[in-house]
């Protein structure tokens, strides 16, 4: 197993620049002792962001040593410490080197973090076979269930820190031990901080949240998954690759303890950030504002009214209340997250003119409206329809009576009876406390003159219908048919026959069936 390969290791993770990243040294064979005489190849990585063709190789053992390779590769054989740096690149980070000349020596990784499966190898100079092999951990026997002399410790955590050693047996009982070895386990990623663009920001505002950590040059091709909560309780996004949240609105109840929590895309390391508390400010109401549609105040009568309560500030839900002046009754009420609200009024009234204004509460106690009246005016059209159409079915009425009595009295002369009517009388005056205006027509007093007579040659017959018009204090005007006046309120009828000889009106009986 490869521990150490050449690793993409320089992409930004987690805010860090590309510029700050250090070149990272590789080892294969992948351990940190060696025997004397084993050659050890070194790799110079992060070339993707410095081009170069040249790496420079710093040693130091007992001395410093500069040597320059055409490639980023390197072999060594003598023990030291070792750097390497691409041109214009800082120095990476040292690995130390032993080369032994013991008989047995214990070979771990140069680093090895949490998460990783930790290698140990016990490895003996010559070639003889070892028929046990035996390690210890801060002076206590580790138990081997690999088939190899290899100890594997799979999901290495800070709690497998310590002195690590090794012991080998030959076929002649003979017994080695290795060299101590410490092995501290690098932590791959540190707790995740939460950040919050504002931790008191005000109701209906966004707020961004991200987790920030940061992972190891050597480890930063490593693919972590975010997570956000808040209270423990309410989980505000799934795992994502982002580490960054966008709340578009917070409101004062989302005020709380959040927290974010970062792992490994395997799950098998996960760490969750301290609590961040976030309080939301909210806004009070003020500039509460009564108006109604149509605007103005002013309603028709049948027709609805509504009326329109806002706020010229508010955040979070408001409740909005609406009161006629006179009861103090709560015409309605709508709690919302609005800065307006409406209220129908259907078919008004003529009794709900007056005074009205609305409240609005957001939890900091109600706040009220001015004033506003208003007035409610109803629709001429209706009672001048309701005149017209009396007066003109009181017209039909009487038409049809003064039809009626003309038939009668043909049917009368037919049987031979006569009648003589008293003189023609117009109908009575309206006293001083009747009205001339009724909108019912008013009764008639028809006087016809029914003759059993037989008009001779050249007499005159005529029908005359006569009608008074409102407001002319009883004067007859005829100089319009029934029909053609619209503002008759008393009608009556006269028949008249007249002969030219006799200014009695008599009429003989003689050729009725002209008549």
């Amino acid at each position: 197993m490869l521990l150490w390969a050449s690793l993409l290791l320089f992409a930004p993770v987690c805010g860090q620049s590309a510029a700050a990243h250090k070149p990272v040294i590789s080892v294969h064979p992948p351990w940190t002792t060696f025997f004397k005489g084993e050659r050890v190849t070194l790799t110079c990585n992060g070339f993707q962001f410095y081009a170069t063709e040249k790496t420079t190789w710093y040693q130091h053992y007992w001395r410093e040593k500069l040597t320059v390779t055409p490639g980023n590769t390197l072999e060594v054989r003598e023990s030291g410490l070792y750097r390497c740096q691409a041109q214009g690149s800082p120095q990476s980070n040292p690995v130390r080197l032993l080369f032994s000349s013991d008989s047995l020596i214990l070979q771990v990784p140069y680093s090895v973090f949490e998460g990783d499966t930790l290698v140990l190898r016990c490895h003996r100079r010559r070639k003889e076979k070892l028929t046990a092999v035996k390690y210890t951990w801060n002076g206590k026997i580790l138990s081997n269930f690999n088939k190899s002399w290899d100890l594997l410790i799979p999901n290495a955590s800070s709690n497998n820190n310590g002195n690590y050693q090794c012991f080998g047996y030959g076929d002649n009982n003979d017994v080695f031990r290795s060299n101590f070895k410490m092995i501290k386990i690098q932590e791959l990623f540190p707790h995740p901080q939460l950040k919050a663009t504002d931790s008191q920001p005000t109701e209906g505002n966004s707020v961004n949240l991200s987790c920030e950590t940061q992972l190891p040059p050597e480890r930063s091709d490593t693919l972590l998954h975010f997570i956000f909560f808040r209270d423990d309780k309410v989980i505000l996004s799934d795992w994502s690759p982002s580490r960054e949240l966008q709340l578009p609105a917070i409101w004062r109840e989302n005020s709380g303890s959040y927290w974010c929590g970062a792992e490994t895309v395997m799950g098998n390391i996960h760490k969750r950030s301290l609590s961040l508390q976030i309080h939301v400010q909210r806004i009070p109401v003020s500039g509460v504002l009564l108006e109604t549609q149509p605007t103005g105040g002013q309603a028709v009568e049948g027709e609805t009214l509504v009326l329109v309560c806002s706020v010229a500030e508010g955040t979070g839900y408001t409740t909005f209340s609406w009161h006629r002046e006179d009861t103090q009754e709560s015409l309605g009420r709508k709690t919302q997250r609005s800065p307006r609200a409406e209220l129908e009024l259907p078919a008004i009234r003529e009794s709900h003119a007056g005074g009205y204004y609305c409240t609005a509460d957001n939890s900091y106690g109600p706040v009220q409206s001015a004033l506003l009246n208003i007035t409610v005016r109803e629709i001429s059209g209706n009672r001048d329809g309701l005149v017209a159409a009396g007066a003109t079915g009181g017209l039909l009425v009487a038409l049809l009576l003064a039809l009626a009595l003309l038939f009668y009295c043909w049917r009368r002369r037919k049987s031979g009876v006569r009648f003589l009517g008293d003189e023609t009388r117009l109908p009575p005056t309206p006293g001083p406390g009747d009205s001339s205006h009724s909108i019912y027509p008013a009764q008639v007093e028809l006087q016809s003159l029914c003759v059993d007579v037989h008009p001779k040659e050249g007499d005159l017959m005529y029908s005359e219908i006569q009608t008074i018009r409102l407001g002319e204090e009883g004067e007859a005007n005829t100089s319009r048919t029934l029909l053609e006046d619209k503002e008759v309120s008393v009608v009556y009828s006269e028949v008249k026959t007249q002969h030219p000889d006799n200014s009695a009106g008599e009429i003989s009986s003689k050729d009725e069936e002209s008549y």
